[in-house]
Parts: C-alpha cells; structure tokens; sequence
C-alpha cells in the first residue's frame, strides 16, 4: 500500500466527481466504494461514503461526507499531457462537465477541484539553463487561458 495517498472531501457527489475523473483521465480506474457504518459528525451510517481510485496510477482517497472545508486553488491536481490533442480532450471534457477556465492551463471543475491540464514539455521549457528562453514560454503562458504548446514551442525556439 501507498505512503502517500492524497485525500478529497466533497460535501456531495463524490461518486459522480470521481466516476467523471476515471473516465476522463487516462489509466485510471475507481478501486473501492465503502460507506461507514457508523454514526459519524457527517450523518447516521451508511451516509458517509470513502471512494478509493486512482488517477493515471497516482493513489486517491475520495470522502463524500457533507459541507466541510470547500476546495481552494491550494491544492490542484496537474495532469501533464504529451500532445495537444490530448490537452484539448482533457480540458474540453471538464469544461463540457460545468468546468470554468481559469488562467495558465487551471481550470476548476463543476465540484470546484481545481485542476491543471498542462504540456509535459511546460516543465523543461521554464527550467532550461537559458534563462532569458524560459522568460519567454513564461510570459506566453502565462497570456493564456488553455495552454498551447505550439505557441509555448515558438517562443522557446525564438532568438
């Protein structure tokens, strides 16, 4: 078992967010769905579910169990895409789900996850040892709204 598993509550629907997750993202797969038999601060048993997936083999705990703390833009969930075809399928889905776009490839799905749906590339293009190069992906990234790794290529190779 994991170490580290990251953890989601949702006051609602977890297994409809977690059910749209698996099937929007590549190798994911939902792994259990319990509900506690308990009493709980959340409800009376059978009310508070623990959902169990994975997300492209990265190891997620969803938590349905009533209005708590809402999701923030500290903790997002980034997805690194090898093409932009594969961008586009994975931001359109949410943005088709009642997903809003945000800026720099973030978007927040219709639970108010936030997400990043970024090129793979992004990462070595901003760290490259020519610093006036990565300055250029960089303030071309950060002009848009989905990310477009073509744009994000020409500013990288411009001299």
């Amino acid at each position: 078992m994991p170490k580290i598993i990251s953890h989601l509550w949702f006051p609602e629907n977890a297994q409809q967010a977690v059910e749209f997750y698996v099937a929007t993202i590549p190798n994911s797969a939902l792994s259990a769905t319990t509900t506690l038999p308990a009493e709980t601060p959340s409800g009376p048993p059978g009310t508070v579910k623990v959902i169990e997936f994975t997300l492209d083999d990265q190891n997620f705990t969803a938590l349905e169990a009533g209005p708590f703390d809402p999701f923030n833009h500290a903790f997002s969930i980034q997805v690194a895409c090898d093409s932009q075809e594969e961008i586009d399928r994975i931001w359109n889905a949410f943005l088709d789900n009642g997903g809003k776009a945000e800026q720099c490839g973030w978007l927040k799905d219709r639970w108010g996850l936030s997400w990043q749906i970024v090129p793979r590339v992004l990462g070595e293009m901003i760290s490259d040892a020519n610093r006036e190069r990565a300055k250029r992906v960089t303030e071309v990234m950060l002009g848009m709204v989905k990310l477009d790794i073509a744009a994000l290529e020409r500013a990288y190779r411009e001299s």
